[in-house]
């Protein structure tokens, strides 16, 4: 039988694994687009990938602009806390880069990356256009 801690660490874990697969989401979605493109894969035009990925990285954008930490992250170190773990401070990434890279970085630096980022995803959409919702058996681009 699990223990109170126990389950709120299991599920401080859920909520890690569901960030980190957000950030894979956001990242490689954009790589797929481009890449896609070029080896001309019908789904990176599908209009649900591709309002999915806009909306996700919007909300990232915008939580950095607002000066909001991720609610995941702020979920997870609740979590964390009732568990009676140790949390971190800051965001999601700043902590991972920090852990894993030894990179330190002031926040502006955070959203300034998070906007540009954002910036290329909207572009995206106007280079390699989705196709309209009401497309959907269509096989041509």
């Amino acid at each position: 039988m699990l223990e109170r801690a126990d389950l709120f660490m299991l599920a401080a874990d859920a909520i890690l694994l569901l960030h980190v697969l957000v950030v894979i989401f956001n990242v490689f979605g954009l790589i797929l687009i481009f890449i896609g493109n070029v080896l001309k894969w019908f789904w990176v035009r599908n209009p649900w990938f591709r309002l999915l990925h806009i909306l996700a990285i919007g909300t990232v954008v915008l939580l950095s602009w607002l000066n909001f930490i991720c609610p995941l992250t702020s979920i997870e170190m609740e979590l964390r806390t009732h568990a009676g773990d140790v949390v971190y401070s800051g965001t999601f990434i700043s902590h991972w880069l920090e852990s894993i890279l030894y990179y330190q970085a002031p926040p502006w630096v955070f959203v300034t990356a998070y906007t540009m980022f954002g910036l290329l995803v909207v572009v995206s959409w106007f280079l390699i256009r989705p196709r309209h919702f009401s497309d959907k058996h269509k096989v041509s681009q």
